[in-house]
């Protein structure tokens, strides 16, 4: 199967950076599979996984928003944050849910109710990942 380089940045650092067969994310939009030679194109990412596919293995990576631009030859995921399920603290996703909750739950004005719900989103993200990986 041909690879592509695919590259995952976030303001603080590059996560990941590695030749791969497929990688799948979920845009705005929905899911879209990318394979090698896909068709360039640039589209905002949800609060969501990347699986990465490469030699009949996969890898789950959390991203919290951001972009994806799809060349001839490479990917770069830009996103907000980018976590690894091994780097991810699950305690402190599960503290972080609880917060969120705890807002949603309470009067708030929209801002913050909007706010609550992307923490909760977040956090639940994180989860999810840290137990799939």
């Amino acid at each position: 199967m041909s690879t592509f380089t695919l590259e995952i940045v976030t303001p603080e650092r590059k996560v990941y950076a590695e030749d791969v067969n497929m990688v799948i994310v979920k845009g705005t939009e929905g899911e879209l599979g990318i394979l090698a030679n896909h068709v360039p194109m640039v589209t905002p990412l949800r609060i969501s996984s990347i699986t990465i596919k490469k030699d009949r293995s996969e890898q789950i990576i959390a991203v919290s928003g951001g972009f994806v631009e799809v060349r001839k030859d490479k990917v770069v995921i830009l996103a907000e944050s980018a976590e690894l399920p091994e780097s991810i603290d699950e305690a402190r996703a599960q503290a972080a849910k609880k917060r969120a909750e705890q807002r949603l739950a309470g009067k708030a004005d929209e801002y913050d109710f909007r706010r609550a719900e992307l923490a909760l989103q977040r956090a639940m993200n994180r989860l999810a990942v840290k137990q799939r990986g």
